[in-house]
């Protein structure tokens, strides 16, 4: 998962008058203003942007600054078990606390408090988010933090670790999807075009920021540790390095792309290669952050997942439809985010599936190896540069576009999760006709030719032919 900044802090203050609503230009002014006794400070607008800060002072100095002159905004968040009922207060936990799971041994989730965000219409909302696109002020320039108030509304500026992740763009598949699909509104969101590569660094750095916060605060966390198979581990190194924080990594040897074993030991974490899979590691990293001062990092800790979908929701949104309501899409558009197989112990991905499925009406497709494969190198001959998981998403569009589930004019965004360089070794198996047992029907092999004119005459003429003909 809009690059965000503003040269005042994005903080709200509380004043005895309510401030107006800060609208948006371009409304058709359908919906009311709504206003509320603490506003948002309006120094973050546009007209607030004029003056430049001392040249002897870094963006984190200043929002420093600003911070110590504005009161925390009003919104809050905690955590309560997963798919809890809104009104129920039974059992919530600080996000300062250190836990993952709820008293019944479930998963949980980071809520917020949905009466103070509905104070402000989605106007208001797509304004203040849209004045901190394209700026460095921190934290804003993050795709993530420029909607700070949704995220983690109560973290202090000068806690936050950002790479300015997210803003990647959705790309308009305009040839793959008339060439291949019969289709013309086909977007592809490349997540890939991230920190490290992949839609993790959008959780990573609201986990990291959080454990940033709680070392400030003296909690017994000295490291953060992880299992993966890649792009966790290599998101997770790199906040870390980025905060001084050390970081543990649990590896299944020889079951990862060398692209992404690398990323993790050049941020400086301290790797573990294991004889096991990545349920194996999971298992270990579980039992070792129950007994040590290491904060868990995957996904069973809702604050990874928090960043991640809340980033993409809301750029879905703003970008496709036009508004910022609070809520999940449910017709009208599809979003398609298959991935490979998940292991057994991926709790979190499985129960967040089901629910994500039964919210939005969902279907579910599966795809072969050759398949994926097959789909990626489609994909690549068109201008892009996929990721085999993303190549599942597309095998999966193109089975329910066979079958007629998605039409050809319905708008439908495939979720690219990470960077085609990830995986550069599987694309050079395909394109040499390296994968046993496959056909590999779109390789593009180089062709050998001799170092003289003729026979590359030769050589060009033959294919230009063949191009001229189709």
């Amino acid at each position: 998962m809009a690059a965000s900044s503003l040269f005042q802090s994005s903080r709200f203050s509380v004043s005895p008058q309510p401030k107006p609503t800060f609208r948006n230009p371009r409304s058709n002014g359908h919906c009311s203003p709504i206003k509320a006794c603490a506003s948002p400070d309006l120094s973050t607008t546009p007209q607030a942007l004029r003056h430049r800060r001392p040249a002897d002072e870094n963006i984190r100095q200043e929002a420093r600054r600003h911070s110590s002159t504005h009161n925390h905004q009003g919104f809050s968040a905690r955590y309560v078990p997963f798919n809890a009922d809104p009104a129920s207060t039974d059992e919530s936990y600080s996000l300062d606390e250190i836990v993952y799971r709820s008293r019944s041994g479930g998963l949980l989730d980071v809520q917020h408090d949905m009466d103070a965000l509905k104070r402000y219409d989605g106007d208001y909302w797509r304004s203040l988010f849209d004045s901190r696109v394209g700026k460095t002020t921190w934290p804003y320039g993050s795709g993530v933090w420029s909607k700070k108030e949704w995220v983690l509304p109560e973290i202090d500026s000068d806690d936050i670790i950002s790479a300015f992740e997210g803003n990647s763009n959705l790309f308009w598949a305009e040839r793959f999807g008339k060439q291949f699909l019969g289709m013309n509104d086909l977007w592809v969101k490349h997540c890939g075009n991230s920190h490290t590569g992949s839609f993790k660094d959008l959780g990573m750095t609201v986990l990291v920021s959080q454990v940033n916060r709680l070392r400030k605060m003296n909690r017994p966390v000295v490291g953060v540790g992880c299992a993966s198979t890649g792009d966790t581990s290599a998101a997770l190194s790199a906040y870390c390095a980025s905060a001084g924080i050390p970081s543990i990594v649990f590896l299944p040897a020889n079951r990862i792309s060398l692209a992404q074993l690398v990323q993790p030991i050049a941020n400086g974490a301290f790797v573990l290669s294991m004889d096991t899979d990545f349920d194996g590691c999971m298992q270990l990293i579980r039992e070792v952050t129950a007994e040590l001062p290491i904060y868990l990092a995957n996904s069973l800790n809702s604050l990874r997942l928090e960043g991640q979908r809340k980033r993409l929701r809301l750029r879905f949104y703003s970008s496709l439809i036009g508004k910022y309501p609070i809520g999940i899409p449910r017709r009208g558009w599809s979003v398609l985010r298959l991935q490979m197989p998940i292991p057994s112990t991926s709790i979190t991905n499985r129960t967040g599936l089901c629910l994500l499925l039964k919210n939005c009406n969902g279907i579910v497709e599966e795809a072969t190896e050759e398949e994926l494969m097959d789909a990626m190198a489609e994909a690549d001959s068109t201008g892009m540069f996929i990721c085999p998981h993303t190549g599942v998403a597309l095998t999966a569009l193109i089975k329910l576009r066979n079958s007629g589930v998605i039409g050809p004019t319905d708008r439908t965004v495939v979720v690219s999760t990470a960077h085609g360089l990830k995986f550069t070794q599987s694309k050079i198996d395909y394109h040499s006709k390296d994968i046993p047992d496959m056909a590999c029907r779109f390789a593009n092999p180089p062709v050998q030719v001799k170092a003289e004119f003729g026979s590359v005459m030769d050589v060009l003429k033959k294919y230009l032919l063949s191009k001229d003909s189709k």
